[in-house]
């Protein structure tokens, strides 16, 4: 959309009513009426075309204030509650008050405290706005219509403010999560491409569970080699000899010794050349000596200078008494060498059993992980009914963003998906009892547009889905074939089907259930939003209720209600937008996107109580709840499969809440 910078009067004689409001603005310059000139700090620019953005229409009131429009839902004009977009141009401490001036609901969160979301591009990290400041009204000057308008302080001139009714989830930001996700290679993570919607988006299928083929697991786990260090060193033999030193030997030496020599040796050789240079320099031989009164000569540099043998004579009790000093020191480098030998063998030896101990050290942390490994195969083997071959398929089917305004949904989601694709041990025995099938964005159009409950083409996909149609509901159509085929497999068991919303008047997580004639059978229903309550702080079970609504005929939860047999149970899992209200208090507890997500894990923990696996949930009683009394329906029809038990018998709607007023409480 082309650049517009007109006078507000101008953009309303152009623009009309809101009810031809048809795209979003596009950075559209407020200037005040009669001004002529160029642009200055402080007039406001509005734009919302980007992805999942949504603004109609700006009206400048005052200098100081302005009347903004949501841009309708694609192709219907009914649904105005979604709106995104970013202010720039603004002038420092430049003080303004907005008013969203054509709300199509009339109840709101707003009423109880909740604010719009704002960040800048400075300060990245969605914040709420201060409730003080924004008020939620009937207004006569639109039609009477509900305003909510708050006021702002712009404080830094280079930023660019962003304003949201929630916190944004768009279809970009879901596809680079899947994508990083792929990136890890994770045996237990397989995403497919179920369809594509009208603008060729893609719908996106994830599987959770352990690799079907057992045996891929066990081969991986029995083909690990571990080496098992030897305690007996390499190199000392049973007499105690050391035969090689390795790398220590030439380290720790003290003596520098020729090559294929003992130390010994070269002490030896050295006395024995001291004696045969003194008797060679004096001619003698003590092999020949005949008398003890003969002298030798003593090797001196002077001796060649000497005129007569006799001055270069040396007694022989001198001789002996130099060959006896050179003796005894022989035998003591004999027994220090020894004893230097002993000790480096020593030290090689402590060296070596240092060493290996560091190795047996890092082998036991490994035969730790092969224990917890060998473990996982055996309850692969013996509890596993999922992966056992020919066994039946347990299947959690989960869904989301079919409303694309509703982006706590997305959140909830994510936090399903990391808490069981991680290392947690609930969330491995889930992915070896359990098949999860999600699918997080059934309406990536309506996300991308940045609609509040439609699709491209304007449909509200939640409530077609007694009969999608290939091309105007791709997407729908594609899940329902996928879980109409999953129901017609007898080796696979659809055991729930979850579909994740988010509420605009509501506080807290809850759910809807359905209605059944069978009585055990909706006790049962009763058993999973009751266990999430003990589990998540902020899911409250005196909000969940079970319905059978004419209107809602057409939802997930009620016809998969109809569709799949009783030991199938459908659900729409719903969360505030804006707070949650913790047992024993009365404040409301603002929702980030981090307490969203948490939501998701404790969602899919809860599974973990459901199925026994976990042996404190066999404490847990498990009552009927009390429901309020109801006529009998004037007549019963027998249908096959149970699919009359799901919907009204009249035109009356029919709506039973569970009467729990103590959500932390027993049953």
């Amino acid at each position: 959309m082309a650049e517009r910078s007109q006078t507000a009067s101008e953009a309303g004689n152009d623009m009309g009513s809101d009810d031809t409001i048809g795209g979003n603005v596009s950075k559209y310059m407020v200037l005040p009426a009669g001004y002529c000139g160029q642009p200055k700090k402080g007039h406001l620019t509005f734009d919302a075309c980007f992805e999942s953005g949504n603004l109609g229409r700006v009206d400048q009131v005052s200098e100081f204030e302005y009347d903004l429009f949501i841009r309708p839902d694609t192709c219907n004009p009914r649904f105005r509650v979604w709106f995104n977009f970013t202010v720039e141009n603004v002038k420092e401490s430049q003080r303004v008050i907005f008013n969203i001036v054509n709300f199509s609901k009339t109840k709101s969160l707003y009423r109880d405290g909740m604010a719009p979301m704002v960040k800048s591009t400075s300060r990245p990290k969605w914040q709420r706005l201060p409730p003080k400041n924004v008020y939620y009204y009937r207004c006569p000057d639109h039609r009477k219509n509900y305003v909510m308008s708050f006021a702002f302080c712009f404080d830094r001139e280079e930023d660019i403010y962003q304003f949201a009714y929630c916190y944004p989830y768009t279809y970009t930001r879901f596809q680079h999560y899947l994508d990083s996700l792929q990136k890890r290679n994770m045996d237990y993570f397989f995403r497919e491409k179920l369809g594509q919607s009208v603008q060729q988006r893609q719908l996106d299928l994830l599987t959770i569970t352990s690799p079907e083929d057992k045996s891929d697991l066990e081969n991986s786990v029995m083909q690990k080699k571990i080496k098992i260090p030897k305690l007996s060193l390499n190199h000392i033999e049973e007499d105690g000899e050391v035969k090689d030193y390795g790398e220590e030997d030439s380290q720790l030496r003290h003596i520098k010794r020729p090559e294929g020599r003992k130390p010994s040796e070269v002490a030896h050789k050295s006395i024995e050349a001291v004696v045969a240079r003194l008797e060679k320099q004096n001619g003698l031989s003590l092999g020949h000596s005949t008398c003890p009164e003969e002298v030798f000569v003593a090797a001196s540099p002077g001796t060649e200078d000497m005129d007569s043998l006799e001055e270069a004579a040396v007694p022989r009790a001198l001789y002996e008494e130099l060959l006896r000093t050179y003796q005894q020191q022989q035998e003591e480098m004999r027994h220090l060498q020894q004893e230097l030998e002993r000790t480096r063998r020593q030290l090689v030896q402590q060296a070596k059993k240092l060493k290996e101990c560091g190795a047996l050290v890092s082998e036991m942390k490994e035969l730790r992980d092969l224990n917890r490994r060998l473990q996982d195969v055996l309850l692969l083997r013996l509890g596993s009914d999922n992966l056992r071959e020919g066994a039946e398929q347990k299947v959690v089917f989960i869904t989301g963003r079919v409303h694309p305004g509703e982006t706590p949904s997305s959140f909830v989601c994510q936090g399903i998906i990391d808490f069981l694709i991680s290392q947690h041990p609930v969330a491995r025995a889930l992915r070896e009892h359990l098949v999860f099938k999600i699918a997080p964005m059934l309406n990536p159009d309506g996300v991308y547009l940045g609609n509040y409950r439609c699709s491209l083409m304007g449909f509200d996909l939640n409530r077609h889905w007694l009969d999608p149609s290939p091309w105007a509901h791709p997407t729908l159509h594609g899940v329902k074939q996928l879980i109409i085929q999953m129901h017609n497999d007898p080796k696979t068991s659809l055991e729930f089907y979850i579909d994740i919303h988010a509420h605009s008047t509501m506080m807290n997580g809850f759910m809807y259930g359905n209605i059944f004639e069978d009585e055990e059978r909706f006790q049962r229903q009763a058993i999973f939003p009751k266990l999430l309550c003990q589990n998540a702080e902020d899911f409250s079970y005196s909000s969940t209720s079970f319905n059978r609504d004419a209107v809602k005929a057409g939802t997930g939860r009620r016809f998969l209600g109809g569709l799949l047999d009783h030991t199938s149970y459908c659900y729409t899992l719903e969360v505030s937008f804006y707070s949650y209200i913790i047992g024993g208090t009365t404040a409301a507890v603002p929702y980030t996107e981090e307490a969203y997500m948490k939501l998701g894990r404790n969602v899919a923990r809860t599974f973990l109580d459901y199925y026994r696996l976990n042996p404190m949930a066999e404490k847990l009683a498990l009552p009927m709840p009390r429901l309020r009394k109801e006529k009998p329906p004037p007549h019963k029809s027998l249908l096959p499969r149970g699919r009359a038990s799901n919907y009204p018998n009249g035109k009356r709607d029919k709506k039973i809440s569970v009467d729990h007023k103590d959500p932390s409480g027993p049953f």
